[in-house]
């Protein structure tokens, strides 16, 4: 297995594919799952001549089950730490949902100054800040989230089914097509990874204020979101994260789910094929 090990000595796993001599894409998967997320993508991209990058967040996929550091500062050197190993530059970076949060983070503190990043592309993305506060009333109410945290310590196994089963797809939709395969795949990404990262991500996904990361990011972004995402609500998201950034794009997908990149791929990858081309 090809790993970088980080400053804190947790080892993570990357795959790396394509020419070394092409134009990277690096993607950043969402929680609690792993760069296997990124198959249909990197696939598409791969046969569209570019090198594609994906890598296992700390205590998810085959990345160390470290204890600690299930935070975005961690998240983001971590991706840092891959991205210098393989001395990618010009670079586009994609990420879904947690990933999405984490790819701003590293563009923000990681990847500007260096001229290391071309583009960024966040879909489904947790920025600005998904919990409910003063600051922000558009949130959800931290009850949310204990939810979460409650279903996972009380039975992993099942919530990692019913959340694919239900809103991650919206097959919980009337007349939605339910992909039993998908959810398996979903199921099987989760329970690979460690129960505590998982457990503390939800706090890093939620309580993460980007802010301030979306206000100083200056390379084109392409700010992607299903109207019907029941995860990532788009009005606290999307919206608010386009009107942040300096140089965004926002596209707007009437009823697709939070995980539109593997329902609609055949939609999705070619829109992010044009924005990189443009």
């Amino acid at each position: 297995m090809s790993t970088v090990t980080t400053k804190d000595g947790v080892e993570i796993f990357y795959k790396d594919w394509g020419p070394k001599s092409a134009q990277p894409i690096m993607f950043h998967h969402g929680w609690p799952l792993c760069s296997d997320d990124w198959d249909a993508q990197m696939l598409y991209f791969l046969e569209k001549g570019y090198r594609v990058v994906a890598h296992d967040r700390r205590g998810h996929g085959r990345s160390t089950q470290v204890g600690d550091g299930h935070d975005m500062d961690h998240y983001a050197a971590d991706a840092a730490a891959v991205v210098e190993h393989l001395d990618l530059r010009n670079t586009v970076h994609v990420g879904h949902s947690t990933g999405g949060g984490e790819a701003t983070h590293y563009v923000a503190r990681h990847g500007q100054p260096q001229g290391r990043v071309a583009k960024l592309v966040i879909i489904g993305a947790v920025p600005p800040l998904m919990v409910k506060t003063e600051a922000n009333p558009g949130g959800l109410p931290i009850e949310v989230f204990d939810g979460l945290r409650k279903q996972l310590a009380d039975n992993r196994a099942q919530f990692y089914h019913d959340l694919p089963a239900g809103p991650f797809y919206s097959f919980n939709r009337p007349g939605a097509k339910v992909l039993e395969p998908v959810i398996n795949n979903w199921w099987r990404q989760g329970m690979i990874g460690g129960a505590k990262a998982h457990y503390d991500g939800i706090k890093a996904f939620s309580e993460t204020d980007f802010t301030e990361d979306l206000k100083i990011i200056t390379v084109p972004t392409f700010v992607m979101h299903g109207d019907d995402d029941q995860i990532v609500p788009i009005a606290d998201s999307a919206l608010l994260s386009s009107k942040l950034l300096q140089n965004a794009t926002l596209k707007v997908y009437e009823k697709f789910p939070h995980g539109m990149c593997t329902t609609h791929a055949d939609i999705i990858n070619p829109d992010i094929l044009a924005f990189i081309k443009g």
